[in-house]
């Protein structure tokens, strides 16, 4: 069996604790040598969070790149689309107005009539049969945590305070 070559941040915070637990029980130490004992596992412990928190800085920036990069590509492939949908409007109007039928050995151009589309030109004069209501609920929470936090009382709804990690 081969030994791991670091501690985990859990790993560590166990052993951290699990000395203090069993040094505040012991009298047979001297202070020096309990505050000894806890500062070494305090800077290994601490060691290894900056380390954790310096990997979770990278990964952030690292996906931050991505998502960039990503925007980029998006915009790009937009671009393109658009242009390839203007420039297939051109052949359509060319090939509408010459009435032509180009052909190549890699490719073909002819128009083609489409499935016949519904248009509404009066959405009032449509009957019930077909059409759907939906409802769609939208909670306020800005305006419920205003309430709240004045001190009204919400059924349904209350505030929690939760903790982030800020790596400064």
């Amino acid at each position: 069996m081969s030994a791991k070559a670091t501690l985990t941040l859990y790993e560590l915070s166990t052993d951290y604790l699990t000395a203090l637990e069993e040094l505040a029980d012991r009298d047979d130490l001297p202070p020096d040598a309990i505050a000894d004992t806890l500062d070494g596992l305090a800077g290994a412990w601490e060691d290894k969070a900056l380390n954790v928190a310096r990997y979770v800085r990278h990964l952030e920036v690292e996906a931050a790149a991505i998502e960039a990069v990503k925007h980029r590509l998006d915009a790009r492939a937009k671009a393109l689309g658009n242009y390839a949908t203007r420039l297939k409007g051109y052949l359509k109007t060319e090939l509408d107005r010459t009435g032509l039928r180009p052909k190549a050995p890699d490719l073909a151009l002819r128009l083609q009539n489409n499935p016949p589309a519904v248009v509404v030109d009066d959405v009032t004069r449509i009957p019930a049969l077909y059409s759907r209501t939906e409802t769609l609920t939208t909670l306020r929470k800005a305006e419920i945590a205003t309430a709240l936090k004045a001190g009204q009382t919400i059924a349904g709804v209350h505030l929690e305070q939760t903790q982030r990690v800020v790596i400064t």
